[in-house]
């Protein structure tokens, strides 16, 4: 099945950058509703963490459409990604520690979400190109 859709591969990817976190932000801004934060406005957030691809701008060539992202730009790797998760944990952290959240705490949450949910997109695309 993926080989059949292999031809489509990066518009496919590039839909569900904006497709995942949409339902993510509709579902946890529903859910949790942190700080009055809107389904939309985390979608706001979300999608601007897409701005993280600016790190391809050191690769030579730009792009190639065969290439991992993952371990090989910059912001991309392992210790940038293990900030994007305590970023996502940081309101929940907080919360059990007690303290009240402010905007700014919730607004790095869905920051890193955003940081992570891509990351996690990019790996799927990677093994995608792996498999076929």
């Amino acid at each position: 099945m993926l080989e059949l859709l292999n031809d489509y591969r990066s518009i496919i990817h590039l839909v569900l950058h904006a497709l995942v976190p949409a339902i993510v932000a509709y579902g946890f801004a529903r859910l949790l509703k942190p700080a009055n934060v809107s389904a939309l406005w985390a979608f706001a957030l979300m999608m601007a963490t897409m701005a993280v691809d600016i790190d391809h701008l050191l690769a030579v060539p730009i792009y190639a459409p065969n290439r991992c992202s993952i371990l090989f730009h910059p912001l991309h790797t392992v210790w940038p990604m293990v900030i994007y998760g305590l970023m996502t944990i940081w309101p929940f952290a907080l919360t059990l520690a007690g303290r009240v959240l402010q905007k700014r705490d919730v607004i790095i949450g869905w920051l890193g979400a955003g940081l992570l949910v891509h990351m996690v997109l990019d790996a799927l695309d990677c093994l995608w190109m792996k498999a076929c």
